[in-house]
This record gives C-alpha cells, sequence and structure tokens, in this order.
C-alpha cells in the first residue's frame, strides 16, 4: 500500500527498521501572509477563509466528528480536507497526537504546545520572520525532537504540517539553496499554479537581496528573508530525534524542502544527525502529479528516500474524496505520512484505509447536515 519512488536502497532499510514499530505523530501548525495572495492556495475557496485553514484542521485532528466546532472546517472550492484522512487512520490505530503552534494569527481551540512563534509576513517583503525567531524556533524544534524520541525504542516519528500557503514558501527556500525547484512543486490546485508561484518567489528573495547574489547566505537566513515559521521547527525536531530514532517528514514539496534545509543547516553547522533515520512520506497524488515533478525535485535535492501511499479514492461513494483523482487537495497534515504507517505498522488494506475514511466522512456529514 505504498511505494518507494526514490534512493530505494535507503527507503528499504528504513522500511524494514521500523515496520514492527508504532507511530508518534507529531503535527506543526504555521502560518504565512503568503497564503492570502488570493489564487495562491486552494486549501479554504478565500483569503479570509484561509486564516482559519490551520486552526479548524486542528480541531478536527484533535476531536474528529462532534455536534459543533468553534472553527468548522472552511469550505474548499472542491474535495474535503486531507485531515479526514488522517484522522481516521490516527482514531482507529490510537496513534498519539502531539500538536504545536510553530506561529499562527489565531491560537488553536485545543491543546496544543505554543512555541512562541508568530506568523510569517507575506515572502514577497523579503522579510518574512525576524533572524532571532528563527534561531529561537528552530532550539524548539531540537529541543522537542529529543523529547519526543526519548525512549522510542519501539516507535518513530511522524513529523507533519498545517501552513496554508507552504508550497510556496517550499518553493522560495529550495530556490534560496540553490536547487532547481522550477516547476517542480505541487499545489492545492489541480493544476499547479507554477507561474504565479516563481514570481512570488523572484520579488522576495530580490527584495532579502539574494536574487541571483553571490553572498553568503545561512540556511537561517534565508528562513528569515522567505520561509515560514513551521519549517525551521520542523527541521530541528528532525535533527535531534534522527539521531535516536525513525523519523517520516510527513508531506510533499514542504517536507522536500525541510530536507533540503536540514542537510544546509549540517552541511553549515555542527549538528549531529542520522540522515539514513529520516524519510519523506506523501500520496501518490502528490508523487505522480503530472503538474509537478515531485521525484525529480527528490532526486535533485540528494539521496532522500520518497514514499507514497497507494491510497486510491476512484471507487469512494463519495465525490468529495473522488476530486483527489482529479489532483484537487492532493496532501496535508500529515495525510500520506498516516496512510503509509497504517500501512507500513497495523497492515490496512486499500479497503480497510477506503472504508475507514469513508466511515468518518459519513458520520461527519450526518451531524452537519
Amino acid at each position: 500500500m505504498f511505494r518507494i519512488y526514490t534512493s530505494q536502497s535507503l527507503g528499504q532499510k528504513w522500511v524494514e527498521t521500523y515496520q514492527e514499530c508504532s507511530p508518534i505523530f507529531a503535527c506543526i501548525l504555521g502560518f504565512t501572509n503568503t497564503g492570502l495572495i488570493p489564487g495562491i492556495s486552494a486549501a479554504g475557496a478565500t483569503p479570509e477563509a484561509r486564516k482559519y485553514t490551520a486552526i479548524a484542521d486542528a480541531e478536527f485532528l484533535m476531536n474528529g466528528v462532534q455536534s459543533s466546532y468553534q472553527y468548522p472546517l472552511p469550505p474548499l472550492h472542491q474535495g474535503v480536507s486531507p485531515v479526514f484522512i488522517t484522522r481516521a487512520i490516527v482514531e482507529a490505530c490510537n496513534i498519539p497526537i502531539h500538536l504545536f503552534n510553530a506561529g499562527l494569527p489565531i491560537s488553536p481551540s485545543v491543546p496544543f504546545i505554543d512555541l512562541g512563534g508568530q506568523p510569517a509576513n507575506c515572502l514577497t517583503t523579503g522579510t518574512a520572520l525576524p533572524l532571532s525567531l528563527v534561531y529561537e524556533l528552530f532550539q524548539q524544534g531540537l529541543e522537542w525532537g529529543e523529547k519526543l524520541a526519548k525512549n522510542t525504542t519501539k516507535n518513530y516519528l511522524i513529523l507533519s504540517e498545517c501552513v496554508v500557503g507552504g508550497t510556496t514558501t517550499a518553493l522560495a527556500i529550495l530556490t534560496g539553496l540553490g536547487i532547481n525547484a522550477t516547476g517542480k512543486v505541487n499545489s492545492s490546485h489541480p493544476y499547479c499554479n507554477h507561474e504565479q508561484k516563481e514570481i512570488i518567489v523572484k520579488k522576495g528573495l530580490t527584495n532579502a537581496g539574494y536574487y541571483d547574489s553571490f553572498q553568503p547566505i545561512t540556511p537561517f537566513e534565508l528562513v528569515a528573508a522567505v520561509g515560514d515559521p513551521m519549517q525551521i521547527v520542523v527541521a530541528g525536531m528532525a535533527i535531534n530525534a534522527s539521531i535516536r530514532t525513525g523519523v517520516m517528514l510527513a508531506g510533499g514539496t514542504q517536507m522536500l524542502a525541510v530536507y533540503a534545509l536540514i542537510k544546509s543547516i549540517i552541511n553549515t553547522s555542527e549538528y549531529d544527525v542520522n540522515l539514513d533515520n529520516i524519510i519523506v512520506g506523501t500520496t501518490r497524488w502528490v508523487a505522480e502529479d503530472l503538474t509537478g515533478g515531485t521525484v525529480a525535485l527528490a532526486e535533485s535535492i540528494g539521496t532522500v528516500p520518497l514514499l507514497a501511499t497507494q491510497l486510491n479514492f476512484s471507487s469512494s461513494s463519495y465525490e468529495q474524496l473522488k476530486m483527489y483523482e482529479q489532483g484537487y487537495v492532493k496532501e496535508g497534515v500529515g495525510a500520506g505520512g498516516t496512510a503509509i504507517a497504517a500501512s507500513l505498522s497495523f497492515n490496512w488494506t486499500q479497503e480497510k484505509l477506503l472504508n475507514t475514511i469513508e466511515t468518518l466522512v459519513n458520520n461527519y456529514h450526518k451531524i452537519i447536515n
């Protein structure tokens, strides 16, 4: 129910090492005003709705179906939030959840760990986050990576994200690191808005003084210029956690950018890391997105094992789920990573995955209708 797309031997070694272990799930929430640019994201039908996407997803992730919500899931142009995939799996498999606020405009309505961050300015400013805050968030990530990985001899970590507009900040980080990501990133749109993203990224890097510049820049300065608060937190978490246990960066383009950021940090700083313990896990809707180039992007970053669940909604009785097969939504809130974990750790089949997710969607519609 999952496939290894890149770095086959490393990916297979990771799978064999952790297939009899249980996952611990962490979701790092963040926000960038880049997500408010009209048309930049389909994770919320309007810019105003996108302000609430992460906190609505967080509420549903933690509580599942209930009679009312403080922050209801925002309507999408098409499809349904990937949090339905994640919630269905963590609920059925009783996977522990840790929720982190790396920088949101509004605090979640459910219990969370506050990392003291702030929403990022639009990356076009070239001043997305204060550099001092980037360092502080990285230290928080290091500390929590160590905490989460303690006593995990029979566990591995799934590090997920929820950042609207995050594929655009991912493109900015990848470009700033010198990786050719043009036309290769994904989006929640059925056809990726590459031109719009590239114009935004060029403006941000230009305003920061880093576009076509030979000026030395650290990965921390790059995040401060054009990144978002989730990226540096997850990088820190993965670096320290990898010393003790396996880490699955659960996401598509955004987590490939985090992996590239990790490589840059350890190449320019003195931090111990075990890269063999880190993989990226996503959905086949991302890995096989014909409007992007996920596999090529992973290969250009280096030896990063890219895994993807083979979950398929073609036979679903719910149109919202079938929209994934048409390229809408694709990924988010660790949907791909948890689906891989369901197969890896709990031997779930396609039928079990689909039935469990559809049951949750059905129960939700009974309540809201």
